[in-house]
């Protein structure tokens, strides 16, 4: 799986946080690194809110996000380079300045590089990747993706079949399975009843 950098100009506005939140979903999902989403949402929420507190609503800001090697680089560039963020330790009456302590808690690490006209905000989140490019280090999509490498007529060698074709190979293979089941007299909505409890207790699904 190619995860390309990708980046979306906004303007620092409350109101535009809640679809950021949504498009960074979305875009992880498709990445496979829905489990990240949690974590990448509250750092795209902390890093906008620190331009708007700080730089001022309506500052024009870029959202930028890239895998660094494994770890999953969320950034935010604006044109202020004389506000730097601070990490601070704010007490129990305080009413701000728990939002870099909040973005410095969920990170793996976090910085700044300034440029000439503009800084650029980041922290990395740790993922489970083996690679960039791969998958989670988990035996289990292992185990599926050389089950689908052989049922979508993938090489193996020229490059990963894309996401489209695994999961309609994915479908058919469960389609198939399903009228394995049904030829061997089994109850077949029983096995997809208990294939997705399984699924839910392994993964913590609610």
């Amino acid at each position: 799986m190619t995860r390309k950098p990708w980046e979306l100009p906004f303007l620092a506005e409350s109101a535009e946080v809640a679809g950021l939140r949504r498009v960074v979903r979305r875009h992880l999902r498709a990445w496979g690194l829905s489990d990240m989403a949690d974590a990448a949402e509250i750092c795209v929420s902390e890093l906008a809110a620190n331009v708007i507190r700080h730089v001022g609503e309506g500052t024009p800001v870029t959202l930028a996000v890239e895998m660094n090697g494994t770890h999953l680089r969320v950034a935010l560039r604006d044109p202020d380079t004389r506000v730097l963020p601070t990490l601070v330790h704010a007490g129990p009456d305080d009413e701000s300045g728990r939002g870099m302590a909040l973005l410095d808690a969920v990170s793996d690490r976090w910085g700044v590089v300034l440029g000439a006209e503009s800084k650029l905000v980041w922290c990395d989140l740790a993922t489970s990747l083996a690679t960039p490019d791969g998958h989670v280090d988990d035996r289990r999509v292992a185990k599926g993706e050389a089950c689908l490498t052989l049922y979508s007529g993938a090489d193996g060698e020229g490059g990963r079949a894309s996401v489209a074709v695994m999961e309609e190979a994915a479908i058919v293979l469960i389609t198939d399975l399903l009228h394995w089941l049904r030829v061997h007299g089994s109850d077949v909505d029983e096995a997809l009843d208990r294939a997705q409890t399984r699924f839910e207790a392994e993964t913590g699904a609610a």
